[in-house]
Order: C-alpha cells, then sequence, then structure tokens
C-alpha cells in the first residue's frame, strides 16, 4: 500500500493527512503551530503516523503547504496553499468552482477549472478584519476565548452591525456596544455578518461561478456557511466535521499520490 502524507503548516495550526492509493483518509491530526515550525512540523507527522498504525519508513512522499511549508526540512515537495486547498475541494466536491478560503490570517476567494487548477484568485488586504483573527479578537475584547465563540453565536438573537474596516476600529466599536448594554452574543454574530461581507466582497472581486466551496478554519461555524448561502442567493457546499481545516492538507496528500505514480510508473522501453 502506498501512503502519502499532506502536510499544511498554517499560521495558527499545523494539519496533516495520511492518504493511501485509493485516496481513502487512513488518518488526521491536528495541533497549534506556535513559533517553532520546524519542531511543529516533525510532531505533527509523527503522530498522524502513529495515529495511522503506521512507520515513517511506510510514507512513500511528503508534500507541505501553508506559509510554513519551507521550513519542513523532510518534505519531497511543497505547492501553494491555493494549488493544495483547489485540489482538496476539487476531491470533496468534484463541481467545484469557486473556492473561498477563510484562515485565521488570511482569506483567498479562486476560481477553478474542472481540473483543479486555479485559473484566478483574490487575496484579503492586510487588516485582520478579513480574517479568522478578526472573530479571536473580538472574542478577547469581551472576555471570552475562541472555544467559546461557538456558543456565543448559538445563543444570539439578532445581529449589531460592526463596520470597522480593521479590527483597530472594530475594537472601539465592541467596546461602545458593549458599554451600551448589547449582549456579547449579539456583538459577535455581527462579527460574523462583518466578516462575511468582506468574504462575499472578495468573492464577486474574483468573478463568482458556482459550485461555490467554503473551507478554512472558519467555516466549523456553521453561521458563517448559513449567512453566505442567504447572501449569495443558492447553497454552498461545506466539508463535513472539521474537514474544512483540513483541506489544504488533503490536497497535498491527493498530490503526492499522484508525484508517486508518475515518478514510479514504468517506462516504455
Amino acid at each position: 500500500m502506498t501512503y502519502t502524507l499532506g502536510l499544511d503548516v498554517g499560521s495558527t495550526y499545523t494539519k496533516a493527512v495520511i492518504l493511501d492509493e485509493h485516496r481513502k483518509i487512513i488518518a488526521r491530526y491536528m495541533e497549534a503551530t506556535g513559533s517553532r515550525l520546524k519542531e511543529v512540523a516533525e510532531k505533527v507527522r509523527n503522530q498522524v503516523v502513529r495515529t495511522a498504525g503506521l512507520q515513517l519508513q511506510d510514507l512513500a512522499y511528503t508534500i507541505t503547504t501553508g506559509y510554513g511549508r519551507h521550513q519542513v526540512s523532510f518534505r519531497d515537495f511543497q505547492v501553494t496553499d491555493l494549488t493544495a486547498t483547489a485540489r482538496g475541494a476539487n476531491f470533496l466536491f468534484p463541481n467545484t468552482r469557486t473556492v473561498l478560503d477563510i484562515g485565521g490570517q488570511t482569506m483567498k476567494a479562486s476560481r477553478i477549472d474542472a481540473r483543479a487548477k486555479v485559473q484566478t484568485f483574490r487575496l484579503n488586504d492586510k487588516c485582520a478584519s478579513g480574517t479568522g483573527a478578526f472573530l479571536e479578537k473580538t472574542a478577547r475584547y469581551m472576555g471570552y476565548t475562541t472555544a467559546d465563540i461557538g456558543p456565543l453565536l448559538g445563543l444570539s438573537k439578532e445581529k449589531v452591525p460592526i463596520s470597522g474596516v480593521c479590527a483597530v476600529f472594530a475594537e472601539s466599536e465592541v467596546i461602545s456596544h458593549l458599554s451600551e448594554g448589547v449582549p456579547p452574543e449579539d456583538i459577535m454574530y455581527g462579527a460574523i455578518i462583518s466578516l462575511t461581507d468582506r468574504s462575499l466582497q472578495l468573492m464577486k472581486r474574483n468573478k463568482l461561478e458556482p459550485e461555490y466551496t467554503l473551507v478554512g478554519g472558519i467555516l466549523r461555524w456553521e453561521v458563517m456557511a448559513n449567512v453566505l448561502r442567504e447572501r449569495l442567493g443558492q447553497n454552498v457546499n461545506v466539508p463535513e466535521g472539521d474537514m474544512p481545516q483540513f483541506t489544504a492538507a488533503l490536497g497535498c496528500a491527493i498530490l503526492g499520490q499522484l508525484r508517486v505514480r508518475k515518478l514510479f510508473a514504468p517506462r516504455a522501453e
């Protein structure tokens, strides 16, 4: 059996997926990235291999992606997160043509073709208001943690507008709302609406084309997908469970299988 490892060394979390030659996910694992990229990459690789019940020598090929992809010494190849995410989204939803990826520090919208090749893409501005960090900062302003965001969203009764174009100005709005007695859950929902509006603007700049697939850590909160469905007026794809966070790592593992077949395919005499 041929096993390949996809490793996504992201700014917030490092994710790993092991795939077999039938493109079945054997194991996946995720851990906070921190500042020691080389160490966390090796730790995540070792843990996912143990989870799969394999040995390191069982891995035929390793492909990395994410902002720390160049720091991984044991990689065989590296690709951009746009390429990896496109391949993963296409595998999960073969008719995908527009991909929105919202991570901890970046937001990316891309259009892909039927072969999972990126045709065009757009990135968010450097401001944190277009990323998952925006929601985390909003929660922190109110005395909550990232783990509290989901429960807060579930309690919201109405949205409270947050119009600040950057995290600094948004903080002032949050403080103002709190001083007026606005419930934290409604402020958090307003932050989600603000993030959704920015993501929709980014997608429109990239010329929307259905089907739409949404990935990235933010999509673990279903409210985000529901609001986008409402804004677009049609359905959007979201991978099940925690797979929105593993899409790029999955794409790397798929590309690894393709490269193994190409490298070791029998040559004609």
